[in-house]
């Protein structure tokens, strides 16, 4: 019967009637009104809708039931026979009377009608022909959905003669408002059930569903002029002839080619024509391996030679950088287009063979492209991301990143998706790697638009791609090309595919290519000849044959030329051993506290946030500042001076413990918010502080590529707790701590990762130090720039120091470092790894970010005790002008006045600093022990702790911390710290660094509270001794 679903479309008293409440009157409705059942409640809904905008959109029996019905007519006589329905095709029209009874087989079977083109548009797809090799279904099941079937509606041979009224819910009549069965289902195998599967009725709206079926249905949408034609075949001779030319210099090189799929560079090619005539001007694209170096050739037009040089091993890069494979690289490039003739830019993002990690670098990219080109809809900036099957169905980050796609603060409005869907992955046949039906089915949560398409027609994927990029200018929403095909060679070219698909890999070799079966058609069809066809072969590989001939000539290469976010101007007129301070005068200071002190008017806030706002004021009253003044004062002084802070994570616009309060929310009014940092200065540029999804892996890596974009901006990701950032970790190793060795890529993201152990078990306690510092790119037994100076007489400086000078006496030589020395370091460095104690020093070190002449990565490790502590905050006079970040901080209590009677030297860093004064303090040691911190690891302060380390002569050197012994900074210390004082204090006394701190463990901390106190008061007695 109808279901209550249908029954809320059909509004009003009379109609809502019609729910029945006894079972005896349900089935005399159903006897009465056969066509109320559950089947055609859809079709019902949009019947009725349609009837109500238009009540002469709907055939005049429509439109007399749902006049009776809403007139208040009892069931089973609100409905009179349709005068045209079921009529042969060579039968006059008749008049009947309204008040006739109906024929219950005619209504059955003009139901049935409705039913079987709503049930073609959308189980249509199942029964499509997508794979080239006619092996398998793409969703992976061969039987043929009955609903499809006449019989299901006990229809049969002789009803299909008869004709029947289109309803508005199709378009397969052209200009004609009644076909007869027979060419109904005619023309919707023809659309649904060919080369291309439409899958777009899950989709929750009416007005992109009719959308969908306008453009599949209308007849001629495949049509194309013989010039489209050629042009197709000149894009299938380029990309299979690439690959030709490539698999014969290079026979046994691994290039991931596209052989099986060499219609993915025409689609690509016709996205961006398509999305250029709509007036988007930019392609950020990522993509696994597979077809990259065919794409950069054919779509994005790198140079031949250039591409080719890479084959040739024997060639070194001459600028910086450690290079990648081939088949990672990316590159950023400015053409014609030569079908809109306008000028576009595409950025082929570098990707590691993590195959879909870099989809949310290329959606981090895109927006921020979108934002500071003020593109608020998408209009000129787009993304494009290239899947593998495997892939795309069976690794999370793809689900994160499709529901970042509508989040206001994340959405670039629209991603073409496209497929490579090779109906294997590397070894796995996809019935065994994957539950879902198909690969693509994970899209089908955000409503967007999936189109399979059969790749070995050209003319089928050429539409397919055409759609897919008006669907994306129309409605800003995703949409995924799945592009079936199969994969001519192994997972790469010196793969055995036979070892685990003999079968396929046995049809695979007698299936023609592409390139032969559509050059075959268009010979036939008279739009080329075959002389056309073999001259056009002959140019594009005399095109490459000339490519290498150059590519021959190279002596060198420059990983540079590869870099996909190139920031014009950045560098230039920059001197880069310069860093301008980082203080703000006191006016900054003031103003900044007081727009973050205090609520508009006309806001309720909440009780407990006014007392933090209130404390924040008497703090400034003081000219003293907590951790979250800290911060603010660092945002607030940037967007003065026009740098663009984001701030991003999961509940980053309060803070995960509440100290940070970006925005303020009115306790009444809902939605109704204030971001006070947005409301500093008249020209300040933007703060954007966004809470985001609760994902890592999508997020961190949507702001790497956020970052990428302009170098002048100060991007920041916050984790929950330090510790879920191994979620992400993937985009740390491939991508943050490596990106600029292989790609030569610098990016000043910024990660905070709350880290401190107060008893709150394994997984809030640890930000794992340790991984950090173990991936940090500097050598143990180096000191960068370090000089031996001889005293006496003439100073010489010889060169740096080498194993063999590393044993000198320090009686015979002095070692002293250049006024370069930090700039240096941080050249050098892979990143910056911090672990700041005081306000002011996460005040500088942020502005830093900001104030460099290049750009490096930041890890900050934030406290989460610190923020209230009562000790931990900082004098306004340390953000002032002349002061700065300190990479270390010396002692400065009653120990620095009398160092030589020093007994113990503590080097700690972050939170266990303050745990360790205040048991000194308690103990009365104050000038026996000396703590000095550590605010930077990497790149280790071998300067400050050198001159720390002379004013301590007879003290033993003991590094403490709160984390286990295989965990924290204690393996990344101890080397450098003994290798410090082998070449500088060689005849130091106490010439080790000890240990002091929790065992070795398997888990980052304690469970029971108990247990952390426990270990906390063991290590606390042990620093604390000197003995």
């Amino acid at each position: 019967m109808l279901g209550c679903r249908a029954f809320r479309l059909l509004k009003g008293p009379a109609l809502g009637c019609r729910i029945l409440s006894t079972s005896a009157v349900r089935a005399q409705r159903v006897f009465k009104e056969p066509f109320l059942n559950g089947t055609s409640s859809n079709y019902l809904e949009d019947i009725y809708q349609a009837w109500l905008e238009n009540p002469s959109s709907v055939h005049k029996s429509w439109d007399i039931y749902f006049r009776r019905v809403a007139a208040g007519a009892a069931p089973g006589e609100a409905y009179t026979p349709p005068p045209t329905l079921g009529r042969s095709s060579s039968f006059a029209a008749q008049s009947v009377s309204v008040s006739a009874q109906p024929d219950i087989k005619t209504i059955e079977d003009h139901l049935a009608v409705q039913a079987i083109i709503r049930s073609y548009q959308s189980l249509g797809h199942r029964s499509a022909r997508l794979d080239p090799l006619g092996i398998l279904s793409a969703d992976l099941d061969d039987t043929v959905p009955p609903e499809l079937s006449l019989n299901f509606y006990n229809l049969g041979e002789p009803d299909l003669d008869k004709t029947f009224l289109l309803p508005p819910t199709t378009y397969i009549g052209g200009n004609k408002n009644e076909l007869t069965l027979r060419e109904i289902i005619k023309r919707l195998e023809e659309v649904y059930c060919q080369h291309i599967g439409v899958e777009f009725m899950f989709i929750n709206s009416l007005n992109k569903c009719d959308w969908i079926r306008r453009k599949f249905e209308t007849p001629g949408h495949l049509s194309f002029t013989p010039e489209e034609k050629r042009l197709i075949l000149a894009r299938v001779i380029r990309a299979t002839r690439f690959e030709a030319f490539s698999a014969k210099k290079w026979s046994s090189e691994k290039r991931f080619g596209i052989e099986g799929c060499e219609m993915l560079i025409p689609a690509l090619k016709t996205v961006i024509d398509t999305s250029s005539s709509l007036g988007v001007d930019s392609f950020v694209i990522g993509m696994p391996h597979r077809g990259r170096l065919n794409v950069l050739a054919n779509v994005c037009r790198k140079p031949l030679e250039d591409i080719f040089c890479q084959f040739d091993s024997r060639l070194e890069a001459a600028d910086e950088g450690s290079g990648d494979v081939k088949y990672h690289l990316g590159m950023s490039h400015s053409r014609i287009n030569h079908v809109t003739q306008k000028t576009i830019n595409l950025a082929v993002c570098a990707n590691p063979s993590h195959l879909e990690a870099v989809d949310p670098v290329v959606q981090g990219k895109t927006k921020a492209e979108q934002f500071y080109r003020g593109d608020n809809e998408g209009r000129k900036v787009m993304s494009i991301l290239l899947h593998g099957d495997a892939s795309f169905c069976g690794q999370g980050v793809v689900f994160e990143t499709f529901h970042l796609s509508d989040l206001p603060s994340y959405s670039t409005h629209g991603t073409i998706h496209i497929v490579v869907n090779n109906q294997i992955g590397f070894t796995t046949d996809p019935r065994m790697a994957r539950s879902s039906p198909y690969c693509t089915d994970v899209a089908r949560v955000t409503n967007s638009l999936i189109l399979h398409v059969n790749a070995d027609d050209p003319e089928a994927v050429t539409s397919v791609s055409k759609v897919a990029a008006e669907w994306r200018s129309e409605f800003s929403k995703d949409v995924v090309i799945d592009l079936v095909c199969y994969r001519r060679a192994g997972h790469n070219e010196m793969d055995e595919p036979m070892f685990t698909q003999p079968l396929m890999y046995k049809r695979i070799k007698q299936q023609p290519t592409v390139l032969d079966q559509y050059s075959k058609k268009l010979v036939a069809e008279g739009i080329v000849t075959e002389d056309e066809y073999k001259a056009e072969i002959e140019k594009y590989d005399k095109i490459c044959e000339d490519a290498y001939e150059l590519a021959k000539k190279q002596t060198v290469t420059y990983n540079r030329s590869w870099l996909d976010s190139p920031w014009h101007g950045f560098f230039e007129k920059r001197d880069p051993m310069f860093l301008p301070n980082t203080g703000v005068e006191i006016s900054v200071l003031e103003h900044v506290a007081r727009a973050i002190s205090e609520p508009p008017e006309g806001m309720t806030i909440h009780p407990g946030l006014k007392r933090a706002l209130r404390e924040r004021h008497e703090l400034s009253e003081q000219h003293m500042a907590n951790w979250a003044l800290g911060e603010l004062f660092a945002y607030g002084s940037l967007l003065k001076e026009g740098c663009h802070v984001r701030l991003s994570g999961e509940d980053v616009e309060r803070g995960t413990f509440s100290h940070r309060h970006s925005v303020l929310h009115d306790q009444n009014v809902d939605k109704k918010t204030y971001v006070p940092l947005n409301h500093l200065f008249p020209s300040q540029a933007p703060f954007t502080v966004c809470n985001s999804s609760l994902s890592e892996y999508a997020v961190m890596g949507f702001e790497l590529g956020y970052s990428l974009t302009n170098p002048n901006a100060l991007v920041i990701w916050e984790a929950q707790f330090g510790d879920f950032a191994n979620v992400a970790q993937c985009i740390v190793d491939q991508f943050i701590s490596s990106g600029q060795q292989k790609w030569v890529r610098q990016s000043g993201l910024v990660l905070l990762l709350p880290h401190g152990y107060e008893g709150m078990g394994p997984e809030h306690s640890s930000a794992r130090i340790e991984r950090f510092l173990q991936m940090s790119s500097d050598d143990e037994h180096h000191v960068p720039s370090e000089n031996w100076q001889i005293p006496a007489p003439d100073q010489h400086l010889m060169p740096p120091v080498t194993e063999a000078c590393q044993s000198c006496s320090a009686t015979t030589a002095k070692f002293v470092f250049t006024d370069h020395f930090a700039m240096q370091q941080l050249h050098e460095t892979n990143w910056i790894v911090a672990n700041c104690t005081t306000p002011a020093n996460l005040f500088h070190i942020l502005r830093r970010q900001i104030l460099l002449p290049f750009r490096k990565p930041l890890v900050l490790f934030t406290p989460k005790s610190l923020l209230r502590h009562p000790d931990c905050k900082s004098p306004w006079a340390d953000m002032l002008p002349g002061s700065e970040f300190k990479r270390y901080i010396p002692e400065s209590g009653d120990a620095a006045q009398n160092p030589k009677a020093v007994k113990k030297l503590i080097l700690c860093s972050g939170k266990v600093y303050y745990d360790l004064v205040k048991q000194r303090n308690a103990v009365g040691l104050a000038s026996d022990i000396a703590i000095s911190r550590v605010e930077q690891l990497t790149p280790f302060p071998y300067d400050l702790l050198k001159a720390d380390l002379e004013l301590y002569p007879e003290a033993r050197i003991e590094w403490v911390q709160e984390e286990h012994k295989n965990m924290g900074a204690w393996t990344y210390v101890q080397p450098r710290v003994n290798h410090l004082i082998e070449i500088a204090f060689a005849d130091r006394l106490h010439k080790n660094l000890t240990y002091t701190g929790r065992q070795t463990s398997a888990s980052t901390a304690a469970g029971h509270n108990a247990t952390h106190l426990m270990e906390m008061s063991l290590f606390m007695k042990q620093a604390l001794t000197v003995s």
